[in-house]
């Protein structure tokens, strides 16, 4: 059974719903499109992509606002604000919307993951990878794969999370 996180006001709805590790894998449904789970790489290279008009720097700055504000529960608050925040985009609000929310719900599947010890931080690594070290987004999504918990928690606190 799904979980409804957001419906965009273009019709979209993101959802959780069980994949094949738990019950916290992300949905996005795009009006008369088919259900999918967005990858790191998609949500990471459509991000990248709008970095090149509002420019990197912004981007990661209002994904750091989102950031600070998650943890593990779905927040009626933080949706409004990613929201509002997308409102500064312009024509492109509703994408941003959709992304920011797709990687606002993959924070909280990593808050809610059993094991996990890096949790939220790891998906600020990977924008901090694309937006301010200007690394491939296909680089973001597969760099922590294979590495220990122990490497990749002093990378982040040598950028300051």
């Amino acid at each position: 059974m799904a979980t409804l996180i957001k419906t965009i006001s273009d019709g979209s709805v993101i959802e959780f719903a069980e994949g094949s590790f738990d019950n916290w894998c992300v949905y996005l449904t795009r009006k008369g499109d088919t259900r999918f789970a967005p990858r790191d790489v998609q949500y990471f290279t459509e991000l990248q992509s709008f970095a090149k008009k509002y420019t990197s720097r912004k981007i990661y700055d209002d994904f750091v606002k989102i950031y600070e504000i998650t943890d593990s529960k779905i927040n009626k608050e933080v949706l409004d604000k990613i929201t509002d925040i997308s409102n500064d985009y312009g024509k492109d609000k509703v994408i941003i919307d959709i992304w920011f929310t797709v990687i606002y719900a993959g924070m909280i599947a990593e808050e809610n993951k059993k094991f996990a010890i890096l949790k939220k931080r790891i998906k600020r690594l990977g924008m901090h990878q694309i937006l301010i070290e200007n690394q491939a987004p296909s680089f973001a999504a597969n760099f922590s794969k294979g590495k220990k918990w122990r490497e990749l928690d002093a990378i982040m606190k040598e950028y300051g999370f």
